[in-house]
């Protein structure tokens, strides 16, 4: 009986962690499906507003650069930035009160309101990273009487928000072990596979079945078109690299007088950002502001032509959104910045069809800025479901990678995790936490 009864504790105590994972993932769909539901209204609305003239940017953007940036500095701090570094940095510390600042419901909560603010003012960012913070918040809020399994809790959060946000399972789960859990456990895999389950049934039965991009039949013969893969690649890996290594540089503190200044006001140097961002929309005609997300599709299907300008200024705008402060996601800007880059060689390759392009310009300059190849053309060919070009997809991959690594020794979100950490401090040891 004894044996029995030690049986049925183990199972239950098994069966109440898989529940934790499954019931957490539902919640990460709820919070995904919610998240592109603010996000489309608020971008909606900034549309509008520049309907009536694009000229009210100037003061509209700014302001509201400043207000984000107050807000996620002292009403939800921890909610700054993309929210995959703070998934990261609670991963990795041993402090719970650290752990619970960073992927806390309050700070969830934030994330939610103040990135749906941003793209309301015209911020070039998205909502995919967000989620991936939001993920993680619920599922160590689901998980809390297991302090023992908070880090796989968190990961699996973090995970189920990124198939979430894209309908992309398969990228959530390589994103998990590529980019969110450098020391992955193996027993970890089910659960985390259970918790992308649970929120990707959850967003399908709410949004439908669903490509982000749409589907796409391009292909990219073996021949002289493939030209165009290791020159994109190099770009891409270029130019991300740079991203990424000006966005440590800010996030560290710019050096002398000037970085001093920074600091001491970054609500005056946010909205200075968000006067930069409503320069950039001004000059592309409003192409550069939100996430990107129906210029790069136009540009996938054809259906538009960028002009040689999209690129250089959807870059800056998202750089400027970047280093402001303000909460908002990376990948979606980067997708279209990629895109435009892909169909601005157009001309250079004229044989190769312009969704090839595309699409191999996308996960180049995403895995410049990010350094995870394998998560960079995984999701784009999940986004699309053109699967024709993954050979082509994986070299750019791999050769962006390299490029980057050469312009920034260290992947953007572990940097930036790291400094958090730094910032942090150590724990405190027993003998000054001790009373006297």
């Amino acid at each position: 009986m004894r044996r029995l009864r030690g049986a049925g504790r183990d199972a239950f105590g098994l069966w109440r962690h898989r529940l934790l994972f499954l019931v957490g993932g539902v919640g990460v769909g709820l919070a995904a499906v919610l998240m592109a539901h603010l996000a489309d209204a608020a971008q909606g609305a900034f549309r509008q507003v520049l309907a009536l003239s694009p000229w009210l940017a100037l003061g509209i953007t700014p302001a509201g650069f400043g207000l984000c940036a107050w807000l996620a500095r002292t009403v939800f701090p921890n909610a700054q930035g993309s929210g995959i570094p703070q998934v990261i940095a609670a991963r990795q510390t041993g402090q719970a009160a650290l752990r619970r600042s960073l992927v806390s419901l309050k700070v969830a909560a934030g994330k939610i309101v103040v990135m749906s603010l941003g793209l309301l003012f015209g911020a070039s960012t998205g909502r995919e990273g967000p989620t991936v913070q939001v993920g993680a918040a619920i599922m160590a809020a689901a998980g809390h009487l297991t302090p023992e399994r908070m880090p796989g809790l968190i990961l699996a959060g973090g995970a189920a928000g990124v198939a979430a946000a894209f309908n992309t399972p398969l990228a959530g789960i390589v994103f998990g072990i590529e980019e969110l859990g450098r020391a992955y456990e193996a027993r970890t895999g089910g659960l985390i596979v259970a918790a992308i389950v649970a929120a990707g049934l959850t967003a399908l039965a709410l949004t439908g079945n669903y490509t982000y991009f749409g589907t796409s039949d391009a292909a990219l013969p073996f021949g002289p078109g493939w030209l165009a893969v290791p020159v994109l690649g190099a770009v891409g890996g270029l130019a991300g690299g740079g991203f990424a290594r000006i966005v440590i540089l800010f996030a560290r503190g710019l050096p002398g007088r000037l970085g001093a200044a920074l600091a001491r006001h970054p609500i005056p140097f946010a909205a200075a950002c968000g006067l930069g961002v409503a320069l950039c929309g001004l000059a592309s005609g409003g192409a550069v502001y939100g996430t990107g997300y129906e210029e790069a599709r136009a540009l996938l299907h054809g259906t538009s032509q960028a002009p040689l300008d999209f690129t250089p200024l959807k870059f800056l705008a998202t750089l400027l959104s970047a280093i402001s402060g303000i909460p908002g996601g990376l990948f979606a800007p980067s997708l279209s910045v990629g895109a435009g880059l892909g169909a601005a060689v157009q001309g250079l390759f004229a044989d190769v069809p312009v969704a090839a392009l595309v699409l191999v310009g996308m996960v180049a300059y995403l895995t410049g800025a990010l350094q995870a190849p394998i998560t960079a053309f995984v999701i784009v060919t999940e986004m699309t479901q053109d699967h024709a070009l993954m050979i082509p997809l994986m070299v750019a991959a791999l050769i962006a990678d390299a490029v980057s690594k050469a312009v920034c020794c260290e992947g953007l979100y572990h940097a930036l995790a790291q400094v958090l950490l730094e910032r942090a401090g150590p724990p405190p040891s027993p003998a000054a936490a001790a009373p006297h």
